[in-house]
């Protein structure tokens, strides 16, 4: 073979074998894409790792503290007698510390049933474990913490002073009109508490929160119409007024889901949705 035919050869080998310039072109691409995807799927495990250890250490902290509660003097009870005495205690336990320090209690009441509900909330859109929004969460236990608890206590000692010594009603009936009161006044107050305290720790604008607030205030009065009557006809004919809070709370673990989810469909809002933005 001539030296320009081994050329011609050693040429088309060389060719045959070298990448066309679009699959070199793609390479990087591909490359590229599989790396954002690796980084994306080691930061959802890395959430999961971390939401998951939250939970567990939480209800490791629920139920051991529940559990304790009795620790020391269970020594020859049988299985029966701790059964009983274990909830009896933790409830002697609850009201003792109620009557010693009842606003921070009722506060730390609603903040962990303000931070349930958001859970709820964020699990019923579809979110997994590992993509909870803990900033979210967070802002909904701050909100139960210095918002719903303080703010309810005050509240039902104030209505229960008035109705009991203003207008000293004691009739079997008397728990309707707190009902009403409680759903026109308190209701309304709270829903937009809840919205402007998320709204300052979101830090939005002054006018986007009293926008969302605007928007929010008869959808929610209407949503809370569907539960709450009902509810309060218990809270304000059979509760004691110390324990109305902590009744109330263990069914607004279903409203905080409602207020949850409402509240940050605000935020997610686009801001040409709402003209007085």
């Amino acid at each position: 073979m001539s030296r320009g035919g081994a050329t011609k050869v050693a040429s088309t080998v060389e060719n045959f074998f070298e990448p066309s310039p679009q699959l070199q072109d793609d390479i990087p691409s591909i490359s590229s894409a599989e790396e954002s995807q690796s980084i994306q799927l080691r930061s959802v495990d890395k959430d999961a790792v971390i939401n998951t250890s939250i939970f567990i250490i939480a209800l490791a902290t629920v139920v051991t503290t529940v559990l304790s509660v009795d620790v020391g003097i269970t020594r020859g009870w049988t299985a029966e007698e701790i059964a009983f005495r274990i909830p009896l205690d933790n409830w002697r336990s609850y009201t003792n510390i109620l009557s010693m320090a009842p606003i921070q209690t009722k506060a730390v009441t609603s903040a962990t049933v303000y931070t349930i509900g958001d859970i709820i909330s964020q699990k019923t859109e579809g979110v997994d474990i590992g993509k909870l929004d803990r900033g979210r969460i967070l802002r909904s236990a701050l909100a139960g913490l210095i918002g719903h608890g303080p703010m309810s206590h005050i509240w039902y000692h104030v209505s229960e002073d008035f109705f009991d010594n203003t207008l000293h009603l004691s009739a079997w009936w008397d728990f309707l009109p707190k009902v009403v009161v409680d759903q026109l006044i308190f209701g309304p107050i709270w829903n937009n508490s809840y919205i402007l305290l998320l709204g300052i720790m979101q830090l939005q604008r002054p006018g986007q929160i009293f926008a969302d607030m605007k928007r929010s205030t008869i959808p929610l009065l209407i949503s809370g119409l569907k539960l709450w009557p009902f509810v309060h006809c218990i809270t304000y004919g059979l509760i004691p007024v110390e324990n109305r809070l902590l009744w109330v709370d263990l069914v607004e673990i279903v409203w905080v889901t409602i207020l949850a989810s409402q509240a940050n469909a605000n935020s997610e809002a686009k801001p040409g949705d709402d003209k007085d933005r």
